[in-house]
C-alpha cells in the first residue's frame, strides 16, 4: 500500500515520517514554505530516539500524482480544511477506473467527530481514527513528536462502525512503526471521549498552559458542560478509567533536545499566526449538542468565540486577562 498524508503537519508529518521510516511507501502533501521546505530539505522529525531527516516525497495537490488503487489516503488537517481537500481529491481518477471517492479509502486521522461524516458524504470508504499523539509542528520542514516508548496511540476502525481486513493492514503497518493501533468497532466512541479532552485546547490557546486555581476551574466547568450534553444525546464513550488503562504508560511525554513543546494544535495554530483554528468543531461540537438537546453550554461557547477572534485578530496565545478568563465563570 501506498500512504498519501492530506495534510503534513504535527499529525500528518509524524504518522507519516515513522511510516517511511519502516520503509513504507509514503506521499506528503503540504502547501506554502512548508511544502517548499518538504522538497527541498526533507522532512525533519524529532523524537525521543533522535532527530532524523527523512527524504519524504511531497507535493501539492492532486494533479502532481497518478492515484493507484492500493492508495490510502490519510486526511490530516484540521476540521476547517477538510471540505476543501476533499472536494480536489475526491474526483481524481484513479488507475484502471473510478475516482478515488469511489475506490479509494479514507482514513480521518484528526480531532473532532465531523470530519468522518463530511468524508462520507464525498468517499465510500471511510475510516476512523482517534489520534492520540503529542506532536508538534511550528516551522516548515519541521515536527516533533515527544512519546515513549510508542510515538502514540492510534485506535481505527471503519465509519459510521465496524471493522474490517483494511483496517487490520494498517493497524499492523502503524504498529512495526513506533505506533500501538486498537482496531476497534466503536472508533466513534473513542473519539468522542477524545472531544472531552481536546475542550481544553480552545483553553489554553487563549489563557496559556491549564494550571492554577483559576484555569483549573474554567477546566473543570468546560468539562462539564461536554458530559452533560453528551449524556443528553446519548452518547456513549469509554470512561476516564477506560481510557488510562488503555493508555497506559505506553505513551509518555519525555524532553526533546532542542524541542519545546508549549502547547496543543489550537495554541499551535496561534502561534503559526494561520489566521483560523479548530474551536468550532471542538467546543462547538459541545455548543451545536447543547442547542439541540436544550442544555446550556455558555463556557464552551464562549471560549468557541474567543479563539475564533484570537485567530482572525492574530491576537498572541495566551494573552487572555485573567479578568476576562474570570468573567466566563459568572
Amino acid at each position: 500500500m501506498r500512504y498519501l498524508f492530506l495534510g503534513a503537519g504535527a499529525v500528518g508529518g509524524t504518522i507519516g515520517g515513522r511510516l517511511h521510516q519502516s520503509g513504507h511507501d509514503v506521499v506528503l502533501v503540504a502547501r506554502g514554505p512548508h511544502l517548499t521546505a518538504l522538497r527541498k530539505d526533507g522532512l525533519r522529525l524529532t523524537t525521543p530516539d533522535g532527530t532524523h531527516h527523512l527524504p519524504v516525497p511531497a507535493i501539492g495537490g492532486p494533479d502532481e500524482i497518478d492515484l493507484m488503487p492500493d492508495d490510502v489516503l490519510v486526511l490530516a488537517v484540521k476540521t476547517q480544511h477538510s471540505t476543501e481537500l476533499l472536494d480536489q481529491w475526491a474526483p481524481r481518477p484513479v488507475a484502471g477506473g473510478g475516482t478515488a471517492g469511489e475506490r479509494l479509502p479514507l482514513v480521518c486521522a484528526q480531532n473532532g467527530v465531523e470530519n468522518e461524516r463530511i468524508a462520507l458524504r464525498r468517499f465510500a470508504r471511510v475510516y476512523g481514527m482517534c489520534v492520540w499523539l503529542p506532536s508538534t509542528h511550528l516551522e516548515p520542514g519541521r515536527v516533533s513528536a515527544a512519546g515513549s516508548p510508542r510515538s502514540g496511540m492510534l485506535h481505527l476502525g471503519r465509519y459510521p462502525q465496524g471493522t474490517d481486513g483494511l483496517a487490520d493492514r494498517i493497524a499492523a503497518d502503524l504498529t512495526a512503526s513506533f505506533f500501538d493501533a486498537p482496531v476497534t468497532d466503536r472508533v466513534m466512541e473513542w473519539k468522542y471521549a477524545k472531544l472531552l479532552g481536546n475542550l481544553g485546547n480552545a483553553l489554553e490557546a487563549v489563557a496559556g498552559p491549564i494550571d492554577g486555581e483559576l484555569r483549573e476551574q474554567v477546566w473543570q466547568r468546560v468539562q462539564a458542560e461536554g458530559r452533560a450534553v453528551l449524556a443528553a444525546a446519548g452518547i456513549t464513550h469509554p470512561s476516564s478509567d477506560e481510557q488510562r488503562a488503555t493508555r497506559a504508560n505506553r505513551v509518555t511525554l519525555v524532553p526533546l533536545n532542542g524541542e519545546q513543546r508549549g502547547g496543543g494544535s489550537s495554541w499551535q495554530s496561534l502561534m503559526r499566526g494561520t489566521g483560523d483554528i479548530e474551536a468550532d468543531w471542538l467546543n462547538g461540537e459541545i455548543v451545536l449538542l447543547g442547542r439541540l438537546h436544550n442544555i446550556p453550554t455558555p463556557v464552551n461557547a464562549a471560549l468557541q468565540q474567543l479563539a475564533g477572534a484570537f485567530a482572525r485578530e492574530g491576537r498572541p496565545a495566551g494573552s487572555l486577562p485573567d479578568a476576562d478568563l474570570a468573567a466566563l465563570l459568572l
